[in-house]
Order: C-alpha cells, then sequence, then structure tokens
C-alpha cells in the first residue's frame, strides 16, 4: 500500500524546484525554452546574459562583438519608441534583466515621469566606461588573443 505523506509531497516538490534550471543546456530552436531558460536563469548568470552590441569602431578595436552593460557606458537605442537617441546607462537591473537610460522617460496619466526600462539586446554601446581595471583587462584579454591567431594565420 503506497502512503501519500507530508514527506513525498516535499521530496516531489524539492526535485521540481532543482530541475528548474539545466547548466548543461546548451540551446534550441524553441522560443518557449529560450524564455525558460532567461527567465530560470541564477542570478550569478544573469549578468553574463545582459549583453549588447558594440559600435562598429569599438568591434574594430577590441575585437569583440558584445560586451556585458554597465553603468556609465554610453549607448544607442536600435529599436522602439526612442530608437537612434543616446544616452548613458544609469541603471542595470539583474534581477529583471532591463537596463535604464538618462533622459529616457515617459509621462504616466497622473502627470508624472518614469525611466523607460530597456531590453541589453534593444541597444548598442557606443562608449564604454572603462574605470574599473578588471573590465579593461577582459577587453584587452580578448584583443591579445585576436591578434595572436592573425599572426599565426598564413
Amino acid at each position: 500500500m503506497a502512503v501519500c505523506g507530508k514527506n513525498s509531497i516535499r521530496s516531489s516538490l524539492k526535485n521540481k524546484m532543482k530541475n528548474r534550471f539545466s547548466t548543461h543546456w546548451k540551446s534550441s530552436r524553441r522560443p518557449g525554452k529560450q524564455r525558460k531558460y532567461l527567465a530560470n536563469a541564477p542570478a550569478h548568470l544573469r549578468g553574463r546574459l545582459m549583453n549588447a552590441n558594440l559600435s562598429k569602431e569599438l568591434r574594430k578595436k577590441y575585437g569583440k562583438r558584445s560586451f556585458s552593460l554597465r553603468k556609465g557606458d554610453t549607448v544607442l537605442i536600435m529599436s522602439g519608441k526612442f530608437r537612434k537617441k543616446t544616452g548613458k546607462v544609469s541603471v542595470v537591473d539583474a534581477k529583471k534583466m532591463k537596463v535604464e537610460i538618462e533622459g529616457m522617460q515617459i509621462k504616466k496619466h497622473d502627470g508624472s515621469k518614469v525611466n523607460v526600462k530597456f531590453n541589453p539586446s534593444f541597444l548598442q554601446i557606443k562608449e564604454l566606461n572603462l574605470d574599473d581595471k578588471k573590465r579593461n583587462e577582459k577587453l584587452t584579454r580578448k584583443n591579445k588573443t585576436a591578434e595572436g591567431e592573425n599572426k599565426n594565420a598564413p
């Protein structure tokens, strides 16, 4: 006779909670799986997932296509109501995976103004904030490896 009690319910809930995010998952064509991966991603991976394209000049300079966003970066908005406008990143919200930009506000019905939150994929980095030494090293390290590969090529 099967016993159905508190312990069995707890263990099944634990297993469900444990299996919400898989580090072994690589990619899928199914948008639902992609959204699920992003929604269930732990905090330490969310920051890595918040990347934006680099401008053509920065791509040539650093040999990298995209880079993570930080407060103080100057960005160009690529789509939406504020398209083709530039501004500095004021807030990076890793939990919601959104970015706020100085001067980009909308007016609410009650007359108050609210900052607009942007998805990092709709932004292009025009100027990087290189105050942090580690961030600077990360860019130059990638650039050095790209130069090394070019020298070895025939």
